[in-house]
């Protein structure tokens, strides 16, 4: 068996209280004691601190590494401006997901941060097509997420205060280079540090010290992103989704669609660019139960109450604190992906009726 891996900031974890649990490898705290909902609303209202060390982060570092990883994603890399940050897709000869990533030029090489469970084969992935591809192990990855975030990093390193959403920089705090993106992953404004091992537990303790600075864990993170309708991988997308029926067109730009001067040449473009003209058979959605009860990960979906074959099916689902009532995503096929259109999910052998609602369930507050 594989042992379960600890971030540099466990013992910090530890101290504060946290209930870790194994997720992707790694022992990660899921909450502290102000709890799930506690520190869902804090970061929604002030600024929580998670650690998401256990992510990926890769540098490319080959002259041609921008048109290289075109062959990889059907994403603009090579007009991704210095100092920007991009969203990205690795998919596969079926148009499917690998993984999705943040794509960073920083100058003279190119910064991605990939998920924790997909990191090894997405590296491996990366070394059999370019040069220069180099995993980052001496470093920690920290976010700072909600309207209050700017302020408290700005005390450290006032020049995050004039970056706009996506842009990256590296400012120097305490003589440390921090890696900084203005990004996240919980439809707050925020930021995605990324700092040597060796000064993370400093860095995260003078975050902690303002009071508006609380620690969060894995569990608000997942109904911060809810609310926020961002996929979660492995649940949402994997490799049998296509971008097109994730909703995730907007990540595809037109240099890369037919017609564009680079179009094509992305592992799956054959089934993504039909698509992306004629329609997928089924569409991501968000769904607003009509109870109480919350339409988890796995419900089937119906079209009618008696309905005797499902017609979709839910990838992600909970309670949304912000919005007061349970709140799910899935796929349906595109003449039930309409608003308002009710479906039905079975939960627990009950017939449950859903809303098809817009995405996001709350409007993000990236600073653009």
């Amino acid at each position: 068996m594989t042992e379960t891996l600890r971030t540099c900031l466990y013992d910090l974890h530890l101290e504060l209280g946290a209930r870790m649990v194994p997720f992707a490898g790694y022992q990660m705290p899921v909450q502290y004691p102000m709890g799930v909902m506690g520190e869902h609303q804090h970061t929604r209202s002030r600024a929580g601190l998670f650690d998401v060390s256990h992510m990926g982060q890769v540098i490319l570092g080959a002259r041609d590494a921008a048109a290289t990883l075109e062959t990889l994603v059907p994403v603009d890399i090579q007009g991704l401006a210095e100092g920007r940050q991009r969203y990205a897709l690795f998919t596969n000869d079926d148009g499917g997901i690998l993984d999705d990533l943040m794509v960073a030029n920083r100058g003279d090489h190119l910064f991605l941060v990939v998920n924790a469970a997909c990191k090894a084969q997405d590296i491996a992935h990366l070394q059999a097509h370019l040069a220069g591809v180099e995993a980052v192990t001496d470093r920690a990855l920290i976010a700072l997420q909600g309207p209050e975030a700017e302020g408290a990093l700005a005390r450290l390193v006032p020049g995050v205060a004039a970056m706009r959403f996506m842009d990256v920089i590296t400012l120097d705090w305490d003589g440390t280079a921090l890696w900084i993106s203005r990004s996240g992953y919980t439809g707050e404004d925020g930021f995605e540090i990324s700092v040597p091992e060796t000064r993370a537990e400093a860095l995260c303790r003078a975050l902690l010290a303002m009071p508006e600075v609380a620690p969060i864990g894995l569990g608000a993170r997942d109904s911060l992103r809810l609310e926020a309708g961002l996929c979660l991988y492995g649940h949402d997308i994997d490799a049998t989704t296509s971008p097109v029926e994730a909703g995730l067109t907007w990540a595809i730009q037109k240099v890369r669609r037919t017609g564009g001067a680079r179009a094509g040449g992305f592992p799956g473009a054959g089934r993504i660019l039909r698509e992306l003209a004629d329609g997928p058979a089924r569409l991501r959605v968000g769904l607003s139960p009509a109870t109480r009860a919350p339409m988890r990960e796995g419900t089937p979906l119906f079209a009618t109450e008696e309905g005797t074959d499902p017609v979709g099916i839910v990838t992600s689902g909970g309670f949304g604190p912000t919005v007061g009532a349970p709140v799910s995503m899935g796929y349906l096929p595109p003449g039930l992906a309409i608003p308002d259109t009710r479906v039905f999910g079975e939960v627990r052998g009950k017939r449950l009726a859903a809303r098809v609602v817009p995405l996001p369930f709350r409007p993000s507050t990236y600073r653009k």
